[in-house]
């Protein structure tokens, strides 16, 4: 019977309710409602306080709001609190070009979260059952997830400073509706999930059948495999961070770098784990827009791709390799290139983190250094310029006869791909290249004496 298997499934997860608040999300069909059903029988025994939560999607119009006056009768029927939100989930789609059933998470999630904050809940109940860890375990495969994604549902997690919990996850579809039928309950059924459209659908009246045939315990093993999987992954991560921290050579919200040979030492398992948890940090959330495909993508280029290349991935996310490091950056609007005159003395920060300082005087100071350069003020043409490169960028170089290209100058001094579009070039009012801070200076570099005007200019990290 449900009862025992669900009382064994909590024990094998040493999982008690005794004495605890517990918010259940109730959409009125049969996994929901035997779920509210079978926490509302337990309350005396367990010392519960349950509240159900109820959110209408308004995608059926009257019909999805009579589910709401539905679950909002059972509740007056057995006792329970009730608590319900409407909200348009079509026009948030629309507005934000979220799929169906992404808003209606989305929407649901954030509904449970106002519950439970209200009403003082330390658990979420949730009714997914043992037919839905197949399913998502399947369509996660089959879509070429990796990692912890493949493990599909957990049994818990944290959520809103409490708990998510699913205790259903031992049972199947059938044991539910059984259970119905047995307590004469008579929930809704929305006939969406009947409809072929959705790929959910699919694997449910489709792929699930045939395992079943095959194996009427089958989704016992998936969830098996679920939680071993989970375990597995939990260690390995753990394991991975470590790692991790020895090979980044930076990192902020918008970038990560590896050094690509500390990296390369790494076990393989790890270095493939190592490539998503950077990708969900900078996406600031499981990378969904992602599979497996991508973090081969890496590889290949870290393996196989030359001392330089470059990846785009979804939503602006550039991977670069330069040499023996591997870079990951958000792109923004008109973060690459950049302009500004300066007419004076003066100081101008610019959006690679570092800032241009000019300073005039007649004192030379002698001393050479690569973030420092003097001209002859006399024989400068104001404004000078601090701007990104530009193709085909020449400039003499000091000591030197004739030019040279500034992409080669790039790739002598060995300077990463990611950081060249961003590098600052100083011109004078003509366009002549006059400096490349930290990296050449030209022939226009210094002054002949001591004591004749000049004009300093420093490049230093803000």
């Amino acid at each position: 019977m449900l009862e025992a298997k669900v009382k064994a499934f909590l024990r094998r997860h040493l999982f008690t309710l005794e004495n605890g608040k517990v918010a259940v999300g109730v959409s009125g069909g049969p996994d929901s409602l035997a779920l509210l059903h079978y926490l509302a029988k337990q309350r005396e025994k367990w010392n519960l306080t349950i509240v159900a939560a109820h959110v209408d999607h308004m995608f059926r119009g009257q019909e999805s709001y009579e589910d709401a006056l539905f679950v909002k009768n059972f509740c007056a029927e057995y006792g329970v609190p009730f608590e319900m939100a409407q909200v348009n989930v079509p026009q948030i789609m629309e507005a934000d070009g979220k799929s169906a059933e992404t808003a209606a998470r989305e929407v649901r999630y954030q509904f449970y979260k106002q519950v439970m904050e209200k009403h003082h809940c330390s658990y979420l109940a949730l009714g997914h059952h043992g037919d839905d860890q197949m399913e998502t375990v399947l369509m996660r495969l089959t879509r070429g997830s990796s990692g912890m994604a493949r493990a599909g549902i957990p049994f818990s997690r944290p959520f809103a400073g409490g708990l998510l919990f699913r205790p259903f996850l031992c049972l199947t579809k059938t044991e539910i509706e059984e259970y119905c039928r047995r307590h004469y309950l008579k929930p809704r059924i929305d006939p969406s999930n009947l409809e072929s459209v959705y790929t959910r659908n699919r694997f449910r009246h489709q792929a699930i059948p045939f395992l079943k045939k095959e194996n009427p315990h089958v989704h016992e093993h998936f969830q098996r495999f679920s939680e071993e999987l989970q375990a597995d992954e939990k260690y390995l991560q753990e394991l991975t961070v470590q790692q991790m921290n020895t090979v980044m050579k930076n990192r902020d919200e918008q970038q990560i770098a590896i050094d690509i040979e500390s990296f390369s030492t790494m076990p393989l398992p790890l270095q493939r784990r190592g490539i998503q948890l950077i990708l969900n940090y900078l996406y600031k959330e499981s990378a969904g827009d992602l599979s497996a495909v991508h973090i081969d993508d890496v590889f290949y280029l870290i393996r196989h791709g030359g001392p330089s290349g470059r990846l785009d991935f979804p939503k602006g996310l550039r991977v670069t390799r330069s040499y023996n490091e591997l870079n990951f950056q958000f792109l923004t609007q008109g973060s690459e290139e950049y302009y500004f005159e300066i007419a004076g003395p003066g100081s101008v920060a610019l959006p690679n983190g570092f800032s241009i300082t000019i300073t005039m005087g007649t004192q030379v100071r002698p001393g050479i250094h690569t973030n420092t350069a003097l001209f002859d003020a006399d024989h400068v043409k104001w404004p000078l310029i601090v701007r990104t490169r530009k193709k085909g960028d020449r400039m003499t170089l000091k000591g030197m006869k004739g030019s040279k290209k500034l992409k080669d100058i790039f790739i002598d001094q060995k300077v990463p791909l990611h950081d060249r579009d961003t590098w600052p070039v100083i011109t004078d009012r003509d366009g002549c290249i006059l400096w490349l801070p930290g990296l050449k200076k030209s022939s226009y570099e210094g002054v002949e004496t001591t004591s004749q005007p000049y004009i300093h200019l420093t490049y230093e990290k803000e």
